[in-house]
């Protein structure tokens, strides 16, 4: 009875122990683009470099681990483009993932710098009509449809606490995915050479709880 009242307070002390935030952040996204191969031609396919912004919800499980889970908005069109040719379709992404953060500094401090790990899903979407004609037709076409790939992302910050419960973030991610073929077809014996890569630098501000 007794072992069973100590554990079921440790269990009570730890959850109280815990915190969690809610926040938001801003930032721009900056896309590494991919190159697509086709017999005799090649072209650049990527996405617009534009703003992103985003919301999270995080939880201090340990003192130096988090975990938080995270959505990214990104209003980037798909683009292709070779030489003086280029097409467009608007579009953007839609990113949700979950991040363990490390962090080399304890919950009690004010500053916190950490690395991040992660993994989701991508959305991409393409909201405007195909262009018409498609000038790289030849190598590969932009299609007004929506696809989504597994994403990964890797990223490093520092959290500091203005306020009790205030904290205000600076951080960068690089979020990976496959090329998403849906989006951009290559054409007859076409092939896509590479990842794509959005750098995204962000600032944000969050209420702890």
């Amino acid at each position: 009875m007794e072992r069973g009242l100590v554990a079921a307070l440790l269990c009570v002390s730890a959850c109280a122990a815990q915190s969690y935030e809610v926040g938001g952040n801003i930032g721009y996204g900056l896309y590494r683009s991919v190159r697509v191969n086709a017999p005799g031609a090649q072209a650049e396919a990527g996405i617009r470099n534009r703003f992103a912004a985003g919301a999270l919800i995080a939880e201090d499980m340990y003192d130096y681990i988090s975990g938080e889970i995270r959505y990214l908005y990104q209003d980037g069109d798909p683009f292709l483009s070779a030489g003086s040719l280029e097409a467009n379709i608007q579009g953007q992404s839609h990113t949700l993932n979950y991040d363990v953060l490390f962090h080399f500094k304890d919950v009690d401090q004010k500053l916190r710098p950490f690395v991040a790990v992660g993994a989701g899903v991508k959305y991409y979407r393409a909201s405007g009509p195909e262009p018409r004609p498609q000038p790289l037709a030849s190598v590969a076409s932009l299609v007004h449809t929506d696809e989504w790939c597994f994403t990964a992302d890797v990223g490093f910050g520092l959290k500091y606490r203005i306020r009790r419960r205030v904290v205000v973030r600076a951080e960068f991610r690089d979020y990976i995915t496959r090329f998403p073929k849906k989006l951009f077809s290559p054409a007859p014996g076409g092939t896509d050479r590479g990842l794509f890569q959005m750098f995204t630098p962000m600032v944000g501000v969050g209420y702890l709880f």
